[in-house]
């Protein structure tokens, strides 16, 4: 079974520059393009290494997020919001790319550096939650055995793995040379949003002792602001 799931994993980290290579370089008509290479590099750099901590350390939670898209999800509601944040995500990349193409935007190069450091922090809040909450699938569901955890980044925001996702959502348009790319962090954070609402109502009514957690931690997203 875990030979299926690092087969997997690697499938997933190899197919991933081939993808956003097309997300990125057809929009911009160039593979002149230094941002996006450097994007590609720091991107999967650290999802490799989110990837092979998971595999050593916690392989059902690897499992546990691989498992991710539409189809996944139950909730009919979950579904739609995942499309949503499916199509988010392939603007976040597409609109810097089709940016670059037309000269829109003038990103220093210092700028464009402190994007990818933003991307490689959003990472590490990532890992830090990672390594908080073994039950941090992709979909939103309740595992045998779940408890509620509010140790770590969860004694700060009930909802760490999205504030770290916003960190990512801003470092990306950033990393890739784009000022208007920031304007896709007003609908992703939306449908980001309006996932942690409902996936809220799901816990309260499935995971034992969840209501009174959010009674003891006031913030969902940003600490001491919501």
């Amino acid at each position: 079974m875990n030979r299926d799931l690092y087969v997997g994993a690697a499938r997933g980290l190899l197919q991933f520059p081939v993808f956003m290579g097309l997300l990125l370089f057809l929009p911009a008509g160039t593979l002149h393009y230094w941002q996006a290479w450097m994007f590609i590099a720091v991107f999967l750099a650290c999802a490799f290494i989110i990837t092979a901590y998971l595999a050593i350390n916690d392989p059902k939670l690897l499992e546990r997020r691989m498992n991710v898209g539409p189809a996944r999800e139950k909730e009919k509601t979950q579904k739609i919001i995942m499309v949503l944040a499916s199509v988010a995500f392939a603007s976040t990349v597409l609109l810097p790319a089709i940016d670059h193409r037309y000269g829109w935007s003038n990103v220093p190069t210092s700028i464009a550096l402190l994007g990818n450091a933003l991307i490689a922090a959003g990472f590490l809040a990532v890992l830090r939650v990672f390594r908080e909450n073994t039950y941090g699938a992709s979909t939103i569901q309740v595992a045998e055995g779940q408890t509620v955890i509010s140790t770590g980044p969860y004694a700060m925001v009930r909802h760490p793995m999205y504030s770290a996702s916003l960190i990512l959502m801003a470092g990306i348009p950033i990393a890739l040379g784009s000022w208007w790319g920031l304007l896709v962090l007003i609908p992703g954070t939306a449908v980001l949003i309006w996932r942690l609402i409902d996936e809220e109502r799901f816990l309260k009514r499935n995971l034992p002792g969840y209501a009174q957690y959010t009674e003891k931690v006031r913030h969902r997203l940003v600490p001491f602001v919501w």
